[in-house]
């Protein structure tokens, strides 16, 4: 088996010298992580469980970079996780949560921390939009 040399920060010192880039919006941290995924700058969140979940995840991606969910959950959760984080990207969300008009706040709080999401759109019976309510409500 052939493994690769792999390098800490303490292996590692930069030296000043002299560069052409005027700016450094010029540079590009541009990384490929595989064939299919390359991410603005070289950072990945540890896939520990006291490190990322949905949160640190979202906060990551935000900045360019990826964070990988830890695998001390079951595939259904971590699907969940998942879909938190991708939810989070949308500028708009195809298939908003939403509650009727009969339900108490208590339960449409409930159900918002459920899903672990701020709000809820609140429908009538022919899902036309009358509202919405937050955790602010």
């Amino acid at each position: 088996m052939e493994f690769k040399e792999g390098l800490t920060f303490d292996d590692v010192l930069l030296v000043p010298k002299y560069s052409d880039i005027t700016s450094r919006s010029q540079t590009s941290l541009t990384t490929q992580l595989s064939r299919n995924i390359s991410l603005n700058i070289p950072f990945v969140s540890a896939n520990m469980d006291t490190v990322t979940e949905s949160s640190m995840a979202v906060a990551v991606a935000r900045a360019g970079g990826i964070g990988i969910i830890h695998r001390f959950l079951t595939i259904q959760e971590q699907a969940n996780e998942v879909l938190k984080v991708k939810r989070s990207g949308s500028v708009m969300i195809e298939n908003p949560y939403s509650i009727t008009a009969d339900k108490t706040i208590e339960t449409a709080l409930d159900y918002a921390d459920d899903k672990d999401i701020s709000g809820l759109l609140v429908v009538d019976s022919s899902s036309k939009l009358i509202g919405i309510v937050t955790e602010r409500d």
